[in-house]
């Protein structure tokens, strides 16, 4: 009797830890499910408690803070004779949430664009997807996953390696792509408060890219995502970088400040490394993740980009008043 009664007990508490086991791999598939958006599509609904919790918690947003943030931003802006912006509640949450709803900050964001595009302009005046629509289609340089990552994040794959050939699509057409997904990712309010990831391919590097990745195009880059770019950089990681990757970190370190290097991380082929930062679950299996392999690129998205052309459009005419084409 003592025996079946051990028995038993055992299977009970095997029948509870199994369950326990299913219901968690359940709630991890509904997780995944929840944190998927349509394919090839940016997620325009609306938000979530969960995300609305987290920007009170992260950026300090509450309804009451918004409404008197946005009051002060767009008198802020209307002082600012010399700069020209929308000014309606949506648009000027671009810069606050970034900027954790201090107005003044904000406004300094708004300058520092509207100097980046000035000292920039021939690379950026008037640039929409149809300019680059060979880069986007013919070419996997830039792509982003469907899926969004274990916090709820997008993330931007670059190809930095083999499959980026200069001679066809140069530094400059590199950085308009670039350019450009980050105008379409801006409008996604739960990318405002999350944030993105960004992972940077560098297998089968060789001479070619270095030389594309020249110290000018370095600092054009690093000063556009350290003081220019209305979006949360949350994280860097480098990847599958051969020896010669050495030559590019010399044209990237003397322009890296140090919140932005605190948030690369160098992992090699080290996979497991990566997912530290990164559950496997939504990764592909490219980067030793559980999901297929990619098989879509920049022409997948590109009629994504296409949808938001009025925004791309409007934007480039915003930046200093006397810039207006």
């Amino acid at each position: 009797r003592g025996v079946q009664l051990s028995n038993r007990v055992f299977i009970f508490f095997f029948q509870i830890f199994f369950t326990i086991v299913l219901e968690r791999g359940r709630n991890k598939l509904t997780e995944v499910k929840a944190m998927a958006v349509p394919p090839f599509a940016l997620n325009l609904g609306p938000l979530t408690e969960s995300i609305l919790d987290l920007s009170r918690v992260q950026l300090r947003e509450t309804p009451e803070l918004r409404e008197k943030s946005i009051r002060e931003l767009r008198q802020l802006l209307h002082e600012a004779t010399d700069l020209h912006y929308r000014d309606d509640d949506d648009f000027l949450l671009i810069f606050l949430r970034p900027c954790h709803f201090y107005p003044e900050s904000a406004i300094k964001m708004m300058r520092r664009i509207a100097e980046f595009k000035k000292n920039h302009n021939a690379l950026l005046k008037h640039v929409m997807p149809d300019d680059e629509k060979s880069a986007f289609e013919d070419h996997n340089i830039v792509n982003v996953l469907t899926n969004l990552d274990h916090k709820g994040r997008r993330v931007l794959i670059v190809n930095c390696g083999a499959p980026w050939d200069p001679k066809i699509v140069n530094s400059d057409k590199l950085f308009r792509i670039f350019y450009l997904v980050h105008l379409a990712a801006q409008l996604e309010v739960a990318t405002q408060i999350r944030g993105v990831v960004v992972i940077m391919d560098f297998e089968g590097l060789s001479m070619k890219q270095i030389k594309a990745l020249s110290p000018a195009f370095s600092k054009r880059l690093l000063t556009f995502i350290q003081e220019a770019m209305p979006l949360r950089l949350k994280e860097v990681h480098i990847i599958k970088q051969p020896y010669l990757f050495k030559m590019v970190w010399a044209f990237f370190k003397p322009f890296i400040q140090e919140k932005l290097g605190k948030r690369m991380h160098f992992h090699g082929g080290d996979m497991k490394s990566l997912h530290k930062f990164m559950d496997p679950d939504y990764l592909p299996s490219n980067y030793g993740g559980n999901l297929p392999a990619i098989n879509y690129g920049g022409k997948d998205w590109f009629p994504c980009i296409m949808e938001h052309v009025d925004h791309i459009e409007k934007w480039n005419s915003y930046g200093y008043a006397n810039a207006i084409p």
